[in-house]
This record gives C-alpha cells, structure tokens and sequence, in this order.
C-alpha cells in the first residue's frame, strides 16, 4: 500500500509539474500586440471620444496582451511625424482615425508592410495600391440618421397635431460641416426620415465649412432658429447646436437631433435623440485577428468589401443613443424599435420614394430615388452625393466646384465620379 500511495504522489507531482510547465509555455508564447493611435481631436469633441471609448473596450478586453500608445490632437496634415513615431515606438498596429489621414498613412504602411494600419472612416484601401497591411471601416450611419428623422418627424407631426405649428410650419434645420457625400448622405437620410413621418416637412441645410467650431456651429443652429425651424441636427463636432436650441427664445420651441453623443445632459428640455457610431467591435476583432495571426477581414463579423469593412445597426456598429422620453412623444420609444428591427433585417429601403436630386460635383448627373439608391454598396465611406431637389441649401447653394474644396480632378477637367476613392476630402 505504501508503495501505490507513493507512487500516486509522485505520479501528480509529474502531472503537475507538467501541466504548470505546459502553461507557463503557453503564456510566454501568446502574442502580444502594441497598438498606436492617432486622434484628431480629444475626449472633448464628441468624434474622438467614440475613438477613446473604443480604445479603452479593447483594453479592458485584452489586458496585458495589448499595449495602447496614443497621440492626440493631430491635425490632418501633420500626422507624417506622428506615424512615424509610432513604428519607431515598435507599434504592431496602427490605427489613425481621420479621413484625411488616409493617403499618409496609406504611403508610410507601403514602407512598413510588417505593421498593419486603419484609418477608419476612409475609402482609399481598395484603390491602387492594394496592400494587405492598409484597411479601413465604418459603420453605415445612414441607418442611424434615418431613425433619428423618424424621431423627429413623430416629434412635428405632434406639435401640428397640438396646433403648435402648422403644416406649412414643418422646417427642419440641418447644421453641416461639407458639402461632401459623408455628409450629404447623413443629412438626407434624416430627412427621408422626417418625411416619411410628416410629407410637408422642408428643410435647411447651412454648411460651417469645418469639421470642429463650437462658435460657427453655434452661430448656424441661431441661423436655422432665426428662420424658424423647428427641430435641427448636426453633422459636426461640437455640442454648439445642442446649446443653441436649448437656450432658444421664442415662442415656438426648437428641439435637437445629435450626433456622436447624447446631448440629453446640454439640451434636457431640447434633445430628442442622438445616434453614433461605434468603433469597439471592429477595434476588438481586428486585434484578435492579429492576435491570432489571422487576417483582419476574416475576423470581421460585419460585411467585407476587399480591405474595407462595414456594418450597421444589425451588428451594433451604429447605435441609437438614449431616447429623451420626456421630450419625445408616446409611442417613439415603439416607433425606433420597428424601425431599427426593419432596417437590421434589410425590410426598408433609405434612399427611396419620390424624389430626384442632382449631384454636387456635376450638375449633369441626377438621381431619381423610385428606383432606390444602394448606400454603402461596395464602400464602408458613404457615396450618396445628391442633393434633393426638395432640399435648402446655404452659402454654396447646394453646388460646389472641385477647386473651392481641394478635390483633385482629371487631366482633361473633369470630377472623378461619386464613390472614387481619391476625392473626398471627409474625416
């Protein structure tokens, strides 16, 4: 007996030393990743902030397995230097979130094809040189901008209903920072969406020319109020319009449709809803990809197009924030389940109905959405370029040349064509 009791200890003595060696092999040989970021902006302009908030999911999702260095406040056209920090840095991944990165990251990631690179939000991935090292992502926010016109369509169509306003009163306000297809196609989803609740709904489009400017945004949103519109949204980056209809004075109240954040806390008596997109999943799947040695588009669980990810409300990459319920009327929290639970199942169609419209690159080329436009066909960066002729537009009435907006064209004078990959000037 004491020689089987002897020999079962020293028999798990073995298996245990085994099994700790076993393991001890298996957490020196798992892979570990740094990962540079590089910000336009900070946690204070609502953009980045979705940036800082994806990068800190995938920290707490991998722990010591990643190392995260990140620069902030990197204007477009100084991020050379800063790419190249990050390589000197020993950085395996580098994910540099601003369009207008794009072609300096794309040069530095064909010098570095051991490094894998990112510029979400941009659209030259698939365009010549293809290199397996250089991707981009977004989320397909048109479908978020469409719920949120919803919302504020249930919104006026309450307040006619209440005798507020009248039909001919339904304006809407839309504060922009380009006249360029991200935001065009943002702005025209929206309304598609107010109009699908309230046909007699116009709206005003006033462009700031800038990405960020809390005075300029601020001083479009008192514009739109001045000309009486009754709610208004945003394609930018400040809470200035958000500001703006909160403290509005007159008698007819203005309500706020955000974007990037909840505004609920600058506007409580104001926001109605806000829509966003989120960065996390792709961040979190594309360095496990790598983590596992595998490539970045096999891992993605939304849809792949070459080097180019994208998915929408079906996959959480675009988000409703929170619905302001003391604001919105009976039934909206309903309303933006069915509709996000049919744009999920590919049920609704965006870019449909009676209306046409005319590019803002070539006044030659119109679109007739009875026969509906595909948004994000074949692309993650939006390609809807036209301007509804039903649409208002301030400043550039609604055309622009290529030059006023540094969009390189052809030898012979001609605007490449919607859904290039070398023109759009978007972040």
């Amino acid at each position: 007996m004491k020689r089987v009791y002897t020999l079962c200890v020293i028999t798990c003595l073995v298996m245990s030393l085994f099994s700790f060696g076993i393991h001890k092999i298996t957490r020196e040989d798992e892979k570990h990743l740094k990962v540079g970021c590089v910000f336009v902006g900070d946690e204070i302009t609502p953009y980045t902030n979705n940036f800082i908030k994806a990068r800190d999911h995938v920290k707490e999702v991998y722990g010591d397995r990643i190392e995260c260095v990140t620069i902030y406040n990197v204007a477009e056209g100084q991020v050379k230097s800063h790419l190249q920090e990050l390589v000197d840095e020993g950085c395996d991944y580098i994910i540099a979130a601003s369009y207008g990165y794009g072609p300096d990251v794309k040069a530095i990631a064909e010098q570095y094809p051991d490094i894998q690179f990112c510029v979400p939000t941009g659209d030259n991935a698939n365009s010549d040189p293809v290199l397996p090292n250089y991707h981009n992502c977004f989320g397909e926010i048109y479908q978020g901008r469409y719920v949120c016109g919803r919302v504020a369509g249930m919104k006026i169509k309450q307040m006619i209903e209440k005798n507020i306003i009248t039909p001919q009163q339904a304006k809407v306000g839309y504060v922009a920072a380009f006249p360029l297809p991200e935001v065009i196609s943002g702005y025209t989803a929206f309304y598609l969406g107010v109009q699908s609740m309230v046909p007699e709904a116009t709206m005003i489009v006033k462009y700031t020319n800038t990405w960020s400017s809390y005075s300029l945004e601020k001083q479009a949103a008192n514009e739109l109020i001045d000309e009486n519109c009754v709610v208004i949204s945003q394609h930018s980056d400040t809470i200035g319009p958000a500001t703006a209809c909160e403290n509005a004075k007159r008698e007819i109240p203005v309500y706020h449709v955000g974007y990037n954040q909840s505004m609920t806390d600058i506007a409580p008596t104001k926001s109605l809803i806000s829509c966003c997109v989120d960065y996390s999943y792709y961040f979190e799947q594309s360095i496990g990809a790598l983590l596992h040695d595998k490539k970045i588009e096999d891992c993605i669980d939304g849809r792949t197009y070459g080097q180019d990810a994208m998915a929408g409300l079906d996959k959480g990459w675009v988000r409703i924030l929170d619905l302001n319920e003391t604001v919105a009327p009976s039934g909206t929290k309903e309303m933006v389940e069915d509709t996000i639970a049919k744009l999920s199942k590919g049920e609704l169609e965006v870019f449909s109905g009676p209306f046409t419209g005319v590019s803002v690159f070539d006044p030659n080329d119109r679109v007739d959405l009875n026969s509906p436009y595909k948004e994000n066909a074949q692309s993650s960066s939006p390609t809807f370029c036209y301007i509804l002729d039903d649409v208002i537009t301030d400043k550039r009435g609604g055309k622009v040349s290529a030059d006023e907006i540094g969009i390189p064209v052809s030898s012979n004078g001609r605007v490449l064509p919607c859904g290039s990959t070398a023109i759009w000037m978007l972040k």
